[in-house]
């Protein structure tokens, strides 16, 4: 059964044609934004691949795809956890030039999934992936993106609001950094999410950096693939929710591996058999472009922006039985 929380008094301000109406705004406008802030240009992208090609993204590596038969190519398909290895190889395929990227709609079924109010089986994000030289591989390039990706949401919240004044929500535009070991050693009796939330309910907006290495106490902040995300180099972009009183994670990026990361993290995780891979291979022989990139998520984001409890008033999805009545109880209208 899902985990539901449902705020005390809360009813949305929005009613159901309004919120279609402020969706499409949403996606429109931030869109726009991004594609502005990032230099990128929009591209179509599969919503499954071949699993011998190595370009799914593992996640956690507990998670499983759901896939499916294709009789006519003698192969079980996998339909996409994410694009974040498909982007890197698009990038070299359509032969983008350096500073420029490519963001797609990416649509995804996550099976196992723990469902509450923010996650769902299904998932639907802007994925995105930019080129970028050896000298931009940096802590401080790193920054100036996400801060480029906060910009382009809170400019977004302005546009909807001009449209939508009864909305309640206002974001913190200024970005404070930290790294999990710094939170860890902030609060190191909490577990990783009681420290984001804890943090962020007094800085509002944070990216929290280097996501999926061990800590000083030999634990993970969180997981990461080992074959994309440099975990020196990489983070989660999170606000504060005033309507769950937590911490609300919008995006999870970062600068990608290049071919020493790559080597030391497979080996890190235990996963050396994956420089196998055609994927791997190419960026371990240089093959590939470097690049940074991320998935924000569609979602999530209409959610945060408009103030909604339940990311099933913004999407529809599959819920069960309790949380359709809890929900329907509080006046929650899940779609």
């Amino acid at each position: 059964m899902s985990k539901v929380m449902i705020p005390k008094e809360y009813r949305p301000v929005l009613s159901l044609y309004q919120t279609q109406d402020a969706i499409g705004l949403i996606k429109g406008t931030f869109q726009k934004n991004l594609s502005e802030a990032l230099n990128l240009k929009r591209v179509t992208a599969p919503l499954f691949v071949d699993p011998a090609t190595g370009v799914n993204d593992d996640l956690n590596g507990v998670e499983r795809p759901v896939s499916f038969d294709i009789p006519e190519l003698g192969i079980e398909a996998q339909v996409v956890h994410s694009l974040a290895k498909w982007k890197r190889y698009a990038l070299h395929q359509y032969g983008f030039p350096v500073g420029e990227g490519l963001y797609t709609d990416m649509n995804a079924i996550r099976r196992d999934e723990e469902l509450d109010n923010l996650h769902s089986v299904y998932v639907d994000q802007w994925d995105w992936e930019k080129i970028i030289t050896r000298e931009q591989r940096s802590k401080a390039f790193l920054k100036e993106t996400v801060c480029r990706i906060v910009g382009a949401v809170c400019d977004t919240l302005e546009k909807l609001k001009e449209q939508f004044p009864m909305i309640p929500v206002s974001l913190e535009r200024e970005v404070s950094f930290i790294t999990t070991q710094e939170l860890e050693d902030l609060y190191p009796d909490l577990p990783p999410k009681e420290r984001e939330n804890v943090y962020l309910k007094e800085h509002h907006t944070a990216f929290i950096m280097e996501i999926g290495g061990l800590l000083k106490s030999g634990q993970k902040h969180d997981g990461r693939a080992p074959d994309y995300d440099d975990w020196k180099l990489n983070g989660d972009i999170v606000f504060w929710s005033d309507v769950l009183g937590c911490a609300f994670e919008v995006s999870s990026m970062g600068i990608r591996v290049d071919a020493d990361s790559l080597e030391s993290q497979l080996v890190e995780a235990g996963c050396e058999g994956r420089k196998a891979f055609a994927f791997h291979q190419m960026i371990l022989d240089g093959t590939l472009p470097l690049t940074m990139g991320g998935g924000i998520g569609q979602s999530r984001l209409c959610m945060l922006l408009l103030g909604k409890a339940h990311i099933g008033e913004v999407q529809v999805s599959l819920w069960d039985e309790a949380t359709q009545q809890a929900c329907k109880q509080a006046g929650i209208v899940l779609l």
